[in-house]
């Protein structure tokens, strides 16, 4: 991302020399070309990692609530165990 950010950065650089010292209008298309292609491909991957980082978030809410669940069937499984034991003590 940093790359990316530096390479925005020197097509900036370049932009403004452009227009101080006028070196044609090759270079203006082509600069123009390049700064929108990396700007799309920035945007494309922080739209990514903005899902990756959902489904994470997303992963780990049910990694949590998993593990409430098995800590409150804990208790509950550990006294019908022991009913059962004491069940079959009775007969």
């Amino acid at each position: 991302m940093l790359w990316w950010c530096a390479f925005l950065f020197l097509l900036g650089i370049l932009a403004f020399m452009d227009t101080l010292y006028n070196y044609g209008e090759i270079f203006r298309r082509i600069n123009s070309v390049i700064f929108m292609m990396t700007s799309l491909g920035l945007l494309m991957r922080v739209s990514m990692k903005m899902k990756v980082r959902t489904i994470e978030n997303y992963i780990e809410k049910i990694q949590r609530l998993e593990n409430e669940v098995s800590m409150l069937r804990a208790p509950h499984q550990a006294f019908s165990k022991s009913t059962k034991i004491q069940k079959i003590n009775e007969s």
